[in-house]
């Protein structure tokens, strides 16, 4: 039941699939969140790979019009939370102001020049991935766009369970009050199970899967100093900035996947 209750927080929170229930946010339900971050991750991978499959094979919808509806699902699930952070943290950082300053400024609920052009370069970038993916399809496609949010998941818990928050209020110093970093033991044991379903799915998108995995350690080692360095902790904003950079990274690299591996 604690798992149950773990992924209905999550639901709750990071998507807008309705949860009509009153939900404990105890210690142990909030330990049980964090641990399945990435399966609410997978969750909207396979919900991706099977719009996608979808418009592809049963809709009379063009190439175009697929890549649009992918991408706005993609917004739509989440509510648009990450993004959310992801343009307070660019108005913070861009405002190469000091660390109390920034801090001030993703508090702020208005939004700003630097965060509005951050985002729509994001999401043009991310659209034009995303197009030039869906017109060259390949069963293994499917299995690694369902990686690619499992992985950004991935990334915001083992954040929120190695980074201090910045600040004592906010989303994450609430879950970091309750939560250690022994809660992300389970992520390895999740990705090994991912490696081994892109196996048995398709043994054409296993090489891919793995760059991915290598292209997300990266993105961890080199962003968790940065994260420290440019706002001395995370918040709620910096954990959403993370989740939609790792996103755009990964995209870009299935991307150039097709043009150099897959093609």
């Amino acid at each position: 039941m604690n798992w149950l209750y773990g992924i209905l927080i999550n639901l709750q929170f990071f998507t807008i699939i309705p949860v009509h229930r009153k939900l404990s946010m105890d210690t142990v339900q909030l330990k049980r969140s964090v641990q399945t971050f990435p399966l609410i991750g997978i969750l909207q991978g396979v919900l991706t790979s099977t719009l996608l499959y979808i418009l592809i094979e049963w809709s009379p919808f063009s190439t175009l019009a697929t890549a649009f509806m992918l991408w706005l699902f993609m917004m739509v699930f989440s509510g648009g939370i990450h993004l959310d952070g992801w343009m307070d943290a660019s108005d913070a950082f861009f405002s190469y102001r000091d660390l109390e300053k920034r801090l001030q400024i993703m508090s702020d609920p208005r939004t700003g020049a630097f965060g509005v052009l951050s985002v729509i370069v994001l999401l043009s970038g991310k659209f034009l991935f995303i197009y030039e993916i869906v017109q060259n399809v390949e069963v293994a496609t499917y299995v690694i766009i369902a990686t690619i949010p499992f992985l950004s998941k991935s990334v915001m818990g083992f954040f929120l369970t190695t980074i201090k928050p910045s600040k004592d209020e906010g989303l994450a110093a609430f879950f970091q009050s309750a939560i250690h970093r022994s809660c992300i033991w389970l992520y390895p044991i999740y990705i090994v199970l991912i490696v081994m379903a892109s196996v048995l799915i398709s043994m054409e998108s296993i090489l891919s899967v793995l760059i991915l995995i290598v292209v997300t350690a990266f993105v961890v080692w080199y962003i968790k100093r940065k994260i420290v360095r440019w706002f001395d902790g995370i918040t709620g904003d910096v954990l959403g900035a993370s989740v939609e950079g790792t996103e755009v990274l990964l995209w870009m690299t299935v991307w150039l996947l097709h043009y150099f591996v897959m093609g």
